[in-house]
């Protein structure tokens, strides 16, 4: 889940014409079309370099003069505290939030919390200790990370549910300390339903920053502030283009869970669903921003011209109407599949972040599809029960890149290490093959390190 809404959109009332979807005729040879399909299936999720070389000079300055950067980065970008406001808040701060909840804000927050928990708890990863031989035993133990950055989205829009996403499965994963980082608004203030969400959550502190100079603190920390701010070891979260840019940048000095680009749905169709409910899982994912991609993939040309419809008649009555406007012209398509088939090996192509399944055997189709970061099977599962409360996280692979990645989960919050224990009759057991790989290398030093273990000693131990 990435959001790039501007908040100059947001209240838009403008009564331009419904956007039109553009059509793509999947088995279509023509050349145009051919291209069309090959951009839409790679299109990728790493910022441009105009946006990689920008962040890295945000980070630069955040590495050589610390806090003092990162307000100035505020100050000209935006998401700083207000003058005067304190860059980290502390668990008191954060507690007296949480405190502060309405009953309903809690009771919803504590619901999505209590699910996505169930779901990561059996996510934990266990050790194991195997003997590849007598004398040799090789543990693989797992370990919580000692510090994680969590990065929540804000400015334009709060986004407590992606709060919640990260730090659940790093609490779940016993992960000792937990750094939030999330831009206030305009106005320097963070939304009291986020802070609540972090007091909730037990948050160890929460950096008021926002894009790349955010990332920055958290990977190189900030020795100015009181207490200081040590680096975190992994930073997770969706953000924009340049949280993403600088994260990339940042991933040889600490782990990072996946480049994240605009998120994206894709809704797959057939003549005997609902034209509303497509519709409205379009619309929905059109939201998240005016480059989320939407894209209808149906075998009916009559499903397609009445979902059209439908979206005409539904924009005039949201209020980010503008910006949905926008994503539907801009990135919003409709994919005219001959039959099932062909649908999913298109679908299976994108790659998509986000699949809504609304056809005759939704269960079957969805057994099929293998390249998918969330899946929502049948009529009753709109992708915003996903986004918010069934438990399932909605950090998830865009660009395609759900080919080679999962949804954010417990394991990346953690780490293995290998643990070998070896008796003398082990070692004695593989002295001549690594002696042999050794020498067929040339690094006799590695096959010292193993003869001297036998040279004068007793034969009880050879």
């Amino acid at each position: 889940m990435t959001t790039t809404a501007d908040p100059r959109d947001v209240a838009s009332g403008s009564d331009a014409d419904p956007p039109r979807l553009r059509r793509i005729v999947l088995a279509s040879t023509a050349p145009d079309a051919v291209a069309e399909r090959m951009a839409l299936c790679r299109r990728g999720a790493v910022p441009d370099g105009t946006v990689r070389r920008a962040a890295r000079t945000i980070l630069d300055d955040v590495r050589d003069r610390g806090a003092a950067a990162v307000r100035d980065a505020a100050t000209a970008y935006g998401g700083g505290p207000a003058d005067g406001g304190d860059l980290i808040l502390e668990r008191d701060v954060l507690a007296n939030a949480r405190d502060r909840l309405t009953r309903q804000d809690r009771r919803a927050l504590e619901q999505a919390i209590r699910h996505v928990t169930r779901f990561a708890e059996p996510q934990l990863p266990t050790s194991t200790t195997v003997s590849t031989s007598p004398g040799i035993d090789i543990e693989r133990r797992w370990l919580p990370l000692d510090r994680v950055g969590c990065y929540v989205p804000g400015g334009s829009a709060p986004y407590p549910s992606s709060l919640v996403m990260t730090v659940v499965p790093a609490r779940v994963a016993g992960v000792p300390e937990i750094v939030v980082a999330s831009p206030a608004a305009a106005d320097g203030t963070v939304n009291a339903l986020l802070l609540g969400a972090a007091g909730l959550l037990d948050v160890d502190r929460l950096l008021v920053a926002g894009g790349a100079q955010a990332i920055g603190a958290l990977a190189f920390g900030l020795a100015d502030v009181a207490p200081p701010l040590a680096p975190v070891d992994r930073i997770v979260g969706p953000g924009n283009a340049w949280v993403t840019a600088a994260k990339l940048e940042v991933a040889g000095l600490v782990g990072i869970d996946l480049p994240a680009g605009p998120s994206e749905g894709v809704v797959l169709a057939d003549a005997d669903a609902d034209p509303v409910l497509v519709a409205a899982d379009l619309v929905t994912q059109a939201e998240h921003g005016p480059d989320s991609p939407a894209i209808l993939v149906t075998t009916s040309s009559a499903l397609a011209d009445a979902v059209e419809r439908e979206i005409a008649d539904l924009l005039p009555r949201l209020e980010r109407r503008a910006i949905l406007a926008r994503s539907l012209a801009e990135h919003g398509g409709i994919a005219l599949a001959a039959d099932l088939d062909e649908a999913i090996a298109f679908i299976d192509d994108y790659a998509p972040e986000h699949l809504s399944i609304d056809v005759r055997d939704p269960d079957a189709a969805a057994g099929r599809i293998r390249h998918a970061g969330s899946i929502f099977v049948g009529p009753w599962a709109p992708e915003s029960a996903g986004d918010y409360a069934t438990g399932a996280n909605h950090v998830l692979p865009t660009g395609g890149l759900a080919r080679s990645c999962g949804p954010l989960g417990v394991e990346a919050f953690g780490r293995y290490s290998q643990i070998q224990r070896l008796t003398a009759a082990g070692l004695a057991a593989i002295r001549e093959t690594v002696g042999h790989l050794a020498a067929a290398e040339g690094l006799t030093a590695h096959r010292n390190a193993v003869e001297v273990r036998f040279r004068d000693r007793p034969e009880s131990v050879r």
